[in-house]
């Protein structure tokens, strides 16, 4: 056989060789495949679908055919894993390391658990990995950076743990890196936000702290940045914009982030998303933002952010009208202490939403928001808001929510408010709306919720009952009066309904319907007739509230059945008979029912036991003879108190602001200890220096202040009879008046008139409630005209010696009454001086009282002009900041003439508002008079007589400067 014949056999055994080795690894390398993806399956612990345990078999199809498997055509091995929104719980199997063909593996939306196995660093091929919205933990792998051609990393909503690897910065194909919503801590590493190729990164919702590296902002390529919800700190560097010309996406908010932000931002002029809220930025809102032309939404809230301070308009709103594409503004919780521009109407017409509430906007809400026709929620609430509510915000047709609620917002609810008929939320409350609820209101059938308390609204119209699918209900403090119609009934879906504080009257009729009711409240209307029974198939009542009407005969047997009752309460009512005992009625305690004259039961409710059909000898005399005793002694008492106090004031006679001498009624010790379940924490509601202060309820239901002395400490007995001693020989309406008192050798007290409004010193300081200028001046001159009184009306003059704000109480009305005699002082005459050695409180004494004990009425002058620049600046006189030789006194006296805004409450004066030169002149006058009282010479001060007359005048003037204005 030739040479060459023998080659070409040779060469054909060889080819046939080298074919059935390969065909032998082919088969070996797809039963490797097969070996490890079955070796996944067992490690699968639950397959709520049988989407594996029916598909995924050897005895089935091949491999390549099984669901989620893709193979490779050229060389028939897995390529792609993605067992995506399978519901699987199970770890994942190392075996899954061999799959060395795989370029796209996917577990996203499992319930895979456990770290990652280190064997899957062997799949170098992979590009794409996905294991986001499952329970992986452990540390995030650093292997993932010795993937070299790993294009997209999704592993979020997982529990990792540690530092962002910085071997990730190894991978230069990587595009997309999104680790949000792990536990991941540290800084974030330059290596990563260096690389070129990187679209997107978002290391969302996690704990990295430190700063932001400047190389994330300087990526060309770069289209969302999102680090929210971080502790990351530092500044943004100046020329943010400059180098992010694909950026589209930029989110920052809840970090630690401060400084300005900078206007280069405007250079990132693809910009679609800007989120900043909740950091700590400052300064102006950039102008600037206008240029970002393809803007859609701006999240500012929560900063430290104001406007420019050029001009009070909010002028970055005007520069937005050329973002054409805008959806959402929300720049709340930021002082911005400006109005609202007319050019508002003019931004975009696909506006959805626009949140500005906390920002110190002042001014009128303009007209031109009436444009905005897309909007479906405008928040402005909790700001400075004036005037009406403009008709044309009945041109928002999409509206759903309306949040203008603590404002100062005035006058009628438009009717036009009826064309909003998608709107779902409605809050007006706490503003200054008068009239009618309109009569229209009734086609608001979307309207879910409704908050129209506190205002000045008189009436409700019977459309108003017609919608029928209302969630919550409160108008609640204002002036409704009316019957409660049978039509209530059909609200079936209400879940919550607050009437209180209102005149509403007449019987509550058999309601049916309300079966979601949850939360019920008519305190404090004229509601009378008895409690309708049906209120007993109310079985989803948690709280109901009767409190303060007129309500008679007995309460219904038929409440029992309120298995969910949590808070319950018929006080201060004409409700008579037994109290239903058993079920969750007998639960409650005696301020539930306290305030009835004619309810009787067990002894812990503090009411009278049930009658029975006979009663021993010994009862009725601890129940009528032991007590007139006891009446009989203190009325002997009291006539001696009296005959003093006649004595001394023999020459008293009535004038026109003097009130009636108020009848003394008996009351004993044990009638007051009822009346303030035995002295109780809960009833308590001030201390003192000699004693402590109650609220009470009388056997009659009267309201009353029980102040009971100290006797332990100095001074307890002495304070207890000087009150004594000037309120029985005093008559004024601004001075709290005397009921009673009850003396035993171990116990004395006043009962005094109870003040439901509490004290000037709590409306000045609480957040809670508010004061006006008018309000404040009218109880200035209350507390004026009382002092005029006690120093220039009594035959013996008076002098209070301890008048602070603490000391002011107000009545229902908001009528200011002075309080707390307990240190007072009678004198001669007018001129007269005496001297103590009882110390008043710091910061309102005189010095003359203060260094040598000396007492006249000018002292009172000098504190009530400290007073009065307390009431009106808002700033206590032992304040932190007066120290050293600073005082409230010089503070205000160096703001005198040109500069008296400076110290005035902000929330009274501000420039700009309606009204403000008639309240800036009004301010002045008040000032200077309260510089005059309080002159370090007693001679030199005012009396009280020219501080009314002078307080009456800067009133009056102050009315008529505003109907002029």
């Amino acid at each position: 056989m030739e040479i060459s014949s023998i080659f070409v056999i040779f060469v054909l055994l060889l080819v046939h060789c080298l074919m059935a080795s390969t065909a032998v690894a082919v088969r070996t390398n797809i039963t490797t495949d097969q070996s490890a993806l079955l070796a996944l399956k067992d490690h699968i612990t639950d397959d709520p679908y049988k989407t594996l345990a029916s598909n995924w078999s050897t005895t089935s199809t091949s491999v390549c055919n099984w669901i989620g498997i893709t193979c490779g055509a050229k060389h028939h091995r897995v390529t792609a894993l993605n067992l995506s929104h399978m519901g699987l719980s199970g770890t994942i199997a190392p075996q899954v390391g061999k799959l060395t063909f795989l370029s796209h593996l996917s577990f996203r939306n499992n319930n895979f658990h456990g770290s990652l196995p280190n064997e899957l660093a062997s799949l170098r091929r992979l590009e794409v990995v996905s294991f986001g919205l499952n329970n992986f933990s452990g540390m995030l792998p650093s292997w993932f950076g010795f993937l070299p051609k790993l294009q997209v990393l999704y592993a979020y909503r997982n529990s990792f743990e540690g530092t962002v690897p910085e071997s990730l910065g190894n991978i230069l194909s990587l595009k997309v890196l999104h680790l949000r919503e792990n536990k991941l801590s540290g800084e974030i590493p330059q290596e990563i936000v260096t690389l070129p190729n990187l679209i997107e990164v978002t290391l969302a919702n996690n704990s990295l702290t430190g700063h932001i590296p400047n190389a994330t902002f300087n990526g060309s390529n770069i289209e969302v940045i999102s680090l929210y919800m971080n502790r990351l700190s530092g500044n943004l560097p100046s020329s943010i914009g400059n180098w992010l010309p694909n950026l589209k996406v930029l989110y920052l908010w809840e970090n630690r982030l401060e400084g300005i932000i900078p206007s280069s931002i405007s250079n990132a002029s693809m910009l679609t998303e800007l989120e900043l809220g909740a950091n700590y930025f400052y300064g102006f809102i950039p102008n600037t933002l206008g240029n970002l032309r393809h803007l859609e939404r701006l999240n500012l809230v929560n900063n430290y952010l104001t406007r420019e301070s050029s001009t009070l308009e909010l002028s970055f709103l005007s520069s937005l009208t050329n973002c054409v594409n805008l959806t959402s503004i929300v720049v709340a919780d930021n002082p911005l202490n400006g109005i609202l521009p007319k050019p508002i109407g003019n931004l975009s017409t696909s506006l959805e939403e626009f949140v500005a509430f906390n920002c110190n906007i002042k001014g009128i809400i303009p007209r031109e928001i009436g444009n905005l026709s897309n909007l479906m929620t405008l928040s402005l609430y909790d700001n400075e808001l004036t005037g009406p509510i403009p008709t044309t915000l009945g041109n928002l047709r999409k509206l759903q929510g309306l949040f203008l609620q603590n404002n100062r917002i005035r006058g009628l609810i438009p009717n036009d408010i009826c064309h909003l008929r998608n709107l779902a939320e409605l809050h007006l409350d706490h503003n200054e709306l008068f009239g009618s609820i309109p009569t229209c209101w009734g086609s608001l059938s979307s309207l879910r919720n409704l908050y129209l308390d506190s205002n000045q609204l008189t009436s409700i119209p019977s459309s108003f009952w017609s919608l029928t699918d209302m969630l919550q209900i409160n108008l609640s403090s204002n002036s409704l009066s009316g019957y409660l119609p049978l039509d209530v009934g059909k609200l079936e879906h209400v879940t919550q309904m607050d009437l209180s504080w209102n005149k509403l009257s007449g019987d509550i009729h058999a309601i049916k319907g309300l079966c979601s009711l949850v939360n019920l409240s008519l305190a404090h209307n004229k509601f009378q007739g008895p409690i309708p029974q049906s209120f007993g198939k109310l079985i989803s009542m948690e709280r109901l509230d009767l409190s303060d009407n007129n309500f008679s005969g007995e309460i219904p047997e038929s409440l029992i059945k309120l298995k969910c009752l949590k808070d319950f309460n018929v006080s201060f009512n004409r409700l008579q008979g037994e109290i239903p005992s058993g079920g969750v009625i007998s639960q409650f305690s005696a301020l539930s029912f306290m305030g009835n004259q004619a309810l009787c039961g067990p002894p812990q409710l503090q009411v009278p036991p049930c009658k029975t059909t006979s009663q021993t000898t010994t009862s009725v005399i601890i129940r009528y003879i032991l007590p007139a005793m006891i009446v009989a002694i203190l009325a002997l008492f009291l006539i001696f108190v009296l005959m003093r106090g006649q004595k001394r004031d023999a020459k008293l006679k009535g004038q026109g602001d003097l009130l009636p001498l108020t009848t003394w009624r008996r009351i004993t010790y044990l009638e007051l200890e009822q009346a303030t379940n035995g002295f109780s924490e809960t009833n308590l509601v001030g201390k003192g220096s000699f004693g402590s202060v109650y609220k009470g309820t009388l056997s009659d239901g009267t309201s009353v202040a029980i102040k009971v002395f100290n006797l332990n400490i100095e001074g307890g007995f002495k304070s207890f009879e000087t009150e004594c001693d000037v309120l029985c020989s005093i008559r004024h309406r601004n001075l709290v008046k005397i009921i009673s008192c009850c003396s035993n050798i171990d116990f004395k007290a006043l009962v005094l008139e109870y003040m439901p409004m509490g004290s000037l010193k709590k409306w000045l300081y609480s957040h809670s409630h508010f004061l006006d200028m008018l309000e404040r001046l009218s109880m200035m001159i209350d507390v004026a005209s009382s002092l005029e009184y006690l120093h220039h009306g009594c035959p013996l003059p008076v002098v209070h010696c301890d008048l602070k704000p603490g000391n002011i109480l107000l009545n229902k009305d908001m009528v200011a009454l002075v309080s707390d005699f307990g240190i007072s002082k009678f004198l001669g005459n007018e001129d007269s001086i005496t001297q103590t050695m009882t110390l008043a409180t710091i910061g309102y004494m005189a010095p003359e009282y203060g260094s040598q004990g000396i007492i006249s009425t000018r002292g009172d002058v000098y504190s009530y002009g400290i007073l009065l620049m307390e009431t009106f600046t808002r700033k206590n006189p032992t304040d932190e900041m007066f120290v050293g030789e600073m005082s409230l006194k010089g503070w205000v006296r160096q703001s005198l003439p040109h500069s008296v805004i400076e110290v005035i409450d902000s929330s009274l004066l501000k420039r700009g508002e309606e009204n403000f030169n008639a309240k800036l002149d009004c301010m002045l006058s008040i000032m200077q008079l309260a510089i005059t009282c309080s002159t370090e010479a007693p001679e030199e001060r005012s009396n009280m007589r020219d501080v009314v007359a002078t307080l009456k005048s800067i009133k009056l003037k102050f009315l008529k400067d505003v109907r002029e204005d």
